[in-house]
């Protein structure tokens, strides 16, 4: 039952949806790109959440998570905002930055970030699904 496509195509908008949500809350606006990015960045991670076991604790999945949207975070900065000029986002003047594309402060919010929704995605399993109940370990 895990494995149920629409399942999963659900978790993936609502992890689009979440973040448009989140980015206009924060910045003011987003870019439909953003959403797209975000729901599909949800893919590998939904996937990889999934086989994850119940035993992981639940920060070291947050971190997993968060340096994974980093790395999707950098691909799509290089050819986004790099290569198609789009300048959706510039980090450049923040400390530690790559390229203007990545830096730790959104690193650690996205690693904060990836806990809530690990444990949403979780509830969506199950209570849409019939998948395992959650069950979290914290250390």
């Amino acid at each position: 039952m895990r494995h149920n496509l629409r399942g999963h195509a659900l978790r993936w908008a609502v992890g689009g949806v979440l973040y448009g949500g989140l980015e206009l809350v924060w910045r003011g606006y987003t870019h439909w790109t953003m959403m797209l990015l975000a729901a599909a960045l949800c893919i590998p991670l939904d996937l990889a959440n999934e086989r994850m076991p119940w035993e992981m604790p639940l920060w070291l999945q947050a971190i997993l998570g968060g340096l994974c949207i980093t790395g999707a975070e950098l691909a799509a900065g290089l050819v986004l905002n790099c290569w198609l000029g789009l300048g959706i986002w510039d980090y450049s003047g923040m400390w530690g930055n790559l390229w203007g594309q990545i830096c730790p402060q959104y690193t650690a919010l996205w690693c904060a970030l990836s806990a809530p929704v690990i444990v949403v995605f979780d509830w969506l399993d199950c209570w849409l699904c019939g998948g395992d109940r959650p069950r979290y370990r914290l250390v």
